[in-house]
């Protein structure tokens, strides 16, 4: 029987990935282990190895298809079996909705130059797209990945270099329009991105908008240099505005929840309800070592320890996750901005902004949640609320309730949804 090859899942929650290049053509011999192709998802890019010896066949996922976890996409035949039909189940794959994202990718990023590999050298989609925007030649580069493949670092400029450079323009948000329900808008928290509202999104009801954005030096927006709380909230606020709501429902986590905070306390009218996930700004105290080890760190195998620390479960986070979750971060002048960011608001480990008042002043519903084993911001902040906030903690759960408790959080949503 051929060997079936599947979409592997890499990342822990990740339900697609998209094919971005195929190393080897239908009809062509590879070894097992041999890169065969490459994975995208919102987090990064991932190679994925032949799992067999033999010939590549029936390929049902070309470049570009955005394919469901475990889906096959090719099967491998070793070289005494006979090529038939194709298997059952080698049904092409079917690409689902496509996010609408509010500000659109730049048209020398468009994903098919991306993937365009049939000229020039070998290199990633995201080495392809940091040579375009600097100008850089790939026949001029020498190439550090697998078989001389030109990764992204070897493209980027030293951090040195980055960090310092003008960025402008509005923050990334990823839009997804589903109903004509009250909006969601979600803030994630400090080194984090979009991406970690995935499990939650998928355990809400359907029938509303949602609006995911990304704080500056974070995910797709600009690299800010940022003078302290009140500009970042400032720069919140303007890409709120600019969603033009009428009313949505906001859930902000961790130093998003800090800026979901002083968003409803500045935009009253405009806030159905407010969800605040471990939110920073309820006391001083934070642990600045995590956060000055994910800011710092500049390989997978480093960062993973700190990744652990976020969780109740350190088996959650499995080194294929933390591989991924480097990789979106791979980019130095991300990292600069955020180790700026890190010395702007939390200096000598303490939070500079107390939020208290703006949470006694709050009239929309408002809840906060907590894991009662985050080793990242206390829980016991949440004490500060008044009592009209209802406080709902978490046993054996760290600081990501959004990931480690997603349906129970879901279903307290969907009383107000």
């Amino acid at each position: 029987m051929p060997t079936e090859v599947i979409l592997p899942k890499v990342d822990m929650d990740m339900t697609h990935g998209t094919i971005a290049t195929w190393h080897v053509a239908e009809g062509e011999t590879v070894e097992k282990g041999a890169p065969l192709f490459d994975i995208e998802t919102d987090k990064a890019a991932m190679e994925v190895e032949a799992p067999a010896t033999g010939t590549l066949h029936h390929v049902t996922a070309p470049e570009g298809s955005v394919v469901a976890i475990g889906a096959p996409v090719a099967w491998i035949y070793a070289s005494d079996e006979a090529v038939g039909a194709a298997p059952e189940g080698a049904m092409p794959s079917v690409e689902p909705e496509v996010p609408v994202e509010l500000h659109e990718t730049p048209p020398d990023a468009a994903p098919d130059e991306m993937r365009d590999e049939t000229t020039g050298p070998r290199a990633t989609p995201k080495a392809r797209h940091a040579a375009r925007a600097a100008g850089v030649d790939l026949g001029a580069v020498r190439g550090s990945g697998p078989s001389g493949r030109i990764q992204f670092a070897d493209i980027a400029p030293p951090a040195s270099e980055t960090a310092t450079a003008p960025h402008s323009g509005p923050l990334h948000v990823t839009s997804l329009t589903k109903g004509s329900g009250t909006p969601i808008v979600l803030i994630h928290g400090f080194g984090d991105d979009g991406q970690t509202w995935a499990p939650l999104l998928a355990a809400l009801p359907t029938g509303h908008p949602s609006h995911r954005i990304d704080l500056p030096g974070h995910g797709r927006s600009p690299r800010r240099h940022l003078t302290g709380f009140a500009a970042l909230a400032a720069e919140i606020r303007a890409c709120f505005d600019a969603l033009n709501l009428d009313r949505a429902h906001v859930i902000g986590h961790s130093l998003g929840g800090a800026l979901a905070l002083a968003l409803a306390d500045t935009r009253p009218r405009k806030i159905a309800s407010l969800t605040l996930i471990a939110p920073a700004g309820l006391g001083p105290d934070i642990n600045g070592t995590v956060l000055n080890g994910i800011a710092r760190a500049t390989r997978s195998d480093s960062l993973a320890p700190w990744l652990r620390q976020l969780t109740a479960d350190p088996d959650t986070v499995t080194d294929a996750y933390a591989h991924l979750a480097f990789a979106a971060r791979s980019d130095p002048a991300l990292r600069a901005a955020q180790r700026q960011i890190a010395d702007a608001l939390f200096p000598d480990s303490t939070q500079t902004m107390d939020l208290t008042a703006a949470l006694h002043r709050v009239t929309c519903p408002t809840r906060i949640v907590w894991g009662r084993s985050d080793a990242v911001l206390p829980w016991r902040h949440a004490l500060r609320a008044p009592g009209n906030v209802a406080l709902h903690l978490f046993d054996n759960t760290g600081h990501l309730p959004q990931i480690e408790r997603s349906q129970e959080i879901a279903s307290l949503l969907a009383t107000w949804l």
